[in-house]
């Protein structure tokens, strides 16, 4: 039976210097003082604070960590590239052939640009398609998070208080009201809803930007079918953001996966195992005004960064696409989720506990709420106390988790799900 190791004094030393240099001290899965702590490594499935506590960990850095953490083939890469440099902004051969792998695994991608972060993506696929559009509007979905710049935080899941569509809610202050003008908040999942606000505003819209899987919200049938053919009647740019899907669900991605193709998408996360990468790719005609050949026109699009490309990055990148690609990597990741999903629904019914288990099997969340999870004002309907003591109740078990997603990995074993599945039905018993 596992047992938490009290705090040690070092830890508690560096959570006080946290404290005192660090704007609201520590961040970690739990708001809970007392299971405040400092991460000292990760391998694997596994992190270790240093206070010597070891946890299976599903909360792998919001995502990334798709091999889990420190993979050997990933650390061999990068250690081998290290003494060539770290950065050089400009082309270099890792760049090129990160580039070729994307356009052949990702149904839109016809040119590919990279950057750091998924916020500068998904920021830029927003100021490209206004650009090709020669219009200033974006639809986005309440409750999808698209990253921090001031366009992206409306509307997204931290709303407590959402308005009536299609009002956005700014999600942080410091956002120039200017900004809120020129976005639209529609629901997800409603279809009926989301075209008629389209049509209404088709002449000054210059994309809609989707989490095809939005946060762990699945689409329902047809949704993002309808979504394409409405944006494609107006010649609206359909931006997926798939910082989270991309290479998760499948090889291709949500658009391999849920079968629909977007004109531009935004990936991360998954694609560099944990080192500052993210891509902005997609159709040629609307990719063409990055070309900075176009520099000083009136149709050049400005795009650039000073560790965009890094070849650390991508050769990170490369390693971890080749272990995606082993025979039988989706067929396990999807295993696994499945198995963990199915077994911790049936928990809850036991404990007669009403809850909701939704998403993908390669990031699912339990919500406690008897209301099916199809948006995110259902989310709303949860118990957000309950969902706080279930995290605490699983860091005392040994296991962490997302404060807003169970995050499966390749690493995680059958043996790490046993040990999680005791874990969550202690924990239940205890809720």
């Amino acid at each position: 039976m596992y047992k938490r190791k009290p705090r040690s004094l070092h830890e508690t030393e560096l959570l006080d210097l946290a404290r005192r240099y660090l704007p609201g001290g520590v961040r970690n899965a739990t708001r809970s003082p007392e299971y405040a702590m400092v991460i000292k490594e990760g391998r694997g499935s596994r992190i270790w604070d240093v206070s010597g506590n070891e946890y299976i960990d599903y909360l792998m850095g919001s995502g990334p960590l798709l091999l889990g953490h420190a993979h050997p083939t990933v650390v061999a890469a990068v250690r081998e590239y290290l003494e060539r440099g770290s950065s050089y902004l400009m082309v270099n051969e890792p760049a090129i052939r990160l580039a070729e792998q994307i356009v052949q695994a990702v149904p839109c991608a016809e040119k590919v640009c990279f950057h750091s972060t998924g916020s500068e993506a998904t920021f830029f696929a927003m100021r490209l398609a206004r650009a090709y559009r020669r219009r200033h509007k974006i639809l986005k979905f309440e409750g999808a998070f698209h990253g921090m710049s001031d366009y992206a935080l409306m509307s997204n899941q931290w709303t407590a208080t959402p308005q009536v569509s299609p009002a956005p809610v700014p999600n942080s202050a410091g956002i120039p009201p200017a900004v809120a003008a020129e976005m639209l908040i529609a629901p997800f999942n409603d279809l009926d809803a989301t075209t008629a606000l389209i049509e209404q505003h088709h002449a000054e819209l210059a994309g809609v930007i989707v989490e095809p899987l939005q946060r762990t919200i699945p689409p329902q049938p047809g949704f993002l079918a309808g979504l394409r053919a409405v944006t494609s009647h107006y010649g609206i740019p359909l931006i997926f953001d798939e910082i989270v899907t991309g290479f998760r669900l499948a090889w291709g991605g949500a658009q391999e996966y849920y079968g629909v193709v977007p004109d531009l998408c935004a990936l991360g996360k998954t694609l560099s195992s944990g080192h500052p990468l993210s891509v902005l790719c997609g159709r040629e005609a609307i990719m063409a005004a990055v070309d900075p050949s176009r520099h000083g026109r009136d149709d050049y699009v400005a795009l650039t960064g000073t560790y965009s490309a890094n070849p650390l990055s991508c050769v990170a990148a490369l390693a971890t696409l080749s272990e995606l690609r082993r025979p039988g990597a989706y067929e396990h990741l999807f295993a696994s989720g499945r198995r963990l999903q199915e077994a911790l629904r049936g928990l809850l019914e036991a404990a007669g506990i009403p809850a909701q288990v939704s998403g993908e099997p390669p990031a699912f969340e339990v919500w406690f709420t008897d209301r099916p999870i199809t948006d995110f004002r259902c989310t709303l309907t949860a118990d957000a106390a309950r969902h706080a003591r279930l995290t605490d109740l699983l860091l005392e078990r040994g296991v962490v988790k997302a404060h807003e997603k169970f995050f499966l990995s390749l690493a995680h074993s059958n043996g790490d799900i046993d040990m999680t599945l005791e874990a969550l039905a202690s924990a239940i018993d205890a809720l």
